[in-house]
Order: C-alpha cells, then sequence, then structure tokens
C-alpha cells in the first residue's frame, strides 16, 4: 500500500476517522495531545479504560487499564516519560469492548476486497490474560465463531463492502494486504484496528492452509 493507504496502521486517528466516516461499526473514541487534559478526563468510558498510542509501538502500544491507579500510571509512561517515543504525541482513547477478539486477512487490488480464511491470535500475556498486551502468543485458524452464515453476512455487508467502497470514495488506490482486527459479540463484529500487512502470527496458521500460488495471488492484486 502507498504511503496514504499505509496511515490505516500507522495512524490510530486516522483509522478511527476513516470508520466514524463510512459509518462502520467501531467503538466509541476521544483523541489527546496534551497530558493534563487526558490525566483530567480518566475513565471517560468507565474501566477498563483503553489507551492507544497514535503512531506504530511494535504491536504494544495499546494499554487496556483496570483501574484509575492504572490508567494514570499508563498515562505517565505514554506522554510523560514517552516509552512508546512519538507515537504516544497523540493518544487515542476508546470505551472497551468485550467479546471474542478475531482477525481477518485480505487481499485487496483497489476494487474488490477477498477475505483469506479467518484466525484467532492471543495477545495478552499470561493465564487468563492478566498481562500486558504483546505482539501476540500464539494463534490458530480457522476461528470457531465464523462457523456462522449469519456473522459472515454481516460482517461482508457492515465491514467489508464499506471499507473497499470507502477506499474508493477517498481516493485510496489501496493493493496489497489488509489485516481487520474484530471484535465479536452477540454476532455483531466491530473493527479494533487494521494492518497494512500480513498480519503475526495469524498468518503462521492462515498461509499454511493455502491451496493456491501466493505469488499468482498478488500478482493478481498488482494487475
Amino acid at each position: 500500500p502507498n504511503r496514504k493507504c499505509s496511515q490505516l496502521e500507522a495512524s490510530k486517528s486516522f483509522t478511527k476517522e476513516f470508520l466514524k466516516k463510512h459509518n462502520i461499526p467501531t467503538a466509541g473514541y476521544r483523541e489527546f495531545t496534551d497530558k493534563d487534559e487526558l490525566m483530567d478526563s480518566l475513565g471517560i468510558y468507565g474501566y477498563p479504560m483503553v489507551l492507544k498510542a497514535d503512531g506504530l509501538a511494535a504491536g504494544k502500544g495499546v494499554v487496556i487499564a483496570e483501574n484509575e491507579e492504572a490508567a494514570a500510571e499508563a498515562v505517565e509512561e505514554m506522554m510523560g516519560k514517552k516509552v512508546f517515543g512519538s507515537a504516544a504525541d497523540k493518544v487515542v482513547v476508546e470505551e472497551f469492548l468485550t467479546g471474542v477478539e478475531a482477525s481477518m486477512l485480505c487481499f485487496v487490488d483497489g476494487n474488490v476486497i477477498v477475505p483469506m480464511e479467518s484466525a484467532q491470535d492471543y495477545k495478552r500475556a499470561y493465564d487468563n490474560d492478566e498481562g500486558l498486551n504483546t505482539g501476540g502468543m500464539g494463534t490458530y485458524s480457522p476461528n470457531v465463531l465464523f462457523d456462522n452464515a449469519v456473522l459472515n453476512k454481516r460482517i461482508e455487508e457492515t465491514i467489508l463492502t464499506p471499507i473497499i467502497e470507502g477506499f474508493k470514495a477517498d481516493g485510496m488506490d489501496f493493493k496489497g494486504i489488509l489485516f481487520i482486527g474484530l471484535m465479536i459479540e452477540n454476532d455483531m463484529p466491530k473493527v479494533l484496528e487494521f494492518n497494512v500487512r500480513f498480519g503475526d502470527p495469524e498468518a503462521q496458521s492462515v498461509l499454511m492452509r493455502m491451496d493456491s500460488d501466493l505469488v499468482d495471488i498478488m500478482e493478481a492484486c498488482i494487475d
């Protein structure tokens, strides 16, 4: 993907604006560039509180704070001590979504979006998801949630089709791999994040299941 399209991964706020503009379901959110203003807004969506460094942070820029003390500590780390560098010059705060996380990897050629087989990865360290977010603890495919015609149709209608139509409407000539992170509850999917590449570790379980030639598909995306 080109520079404009790559902002879908490089900037959380760019992604949230795209999702909102094209009525694609996602968590409610607010953006902050001032540490004191963010400190005054702790718990705006209740707890757990989700804080995301706007820029790239090696898959570790998301903090899920269970209470006010943890949230204040996270803000100090992100915007005070700059543990993620300039990636946290802007912080996006989102409402905490419950449900089951799922991953979709899609081939995109600028006009068509084709999802690969589904996967689920495990992000948080330690048993019972009690640790911090990581780059990925492991994955399996297919995701058991996707054995469901209603959910698959809803994802196509409310997420995949609006994404490709949004690309066209915004003049985004997206060619390549779009990774879509989803949260699913009661068969209602919401978008958590985008990556503009194969997601790791999902690719390790998805690509092993592919029967066709990956090079042919990549050339078709380009052409």
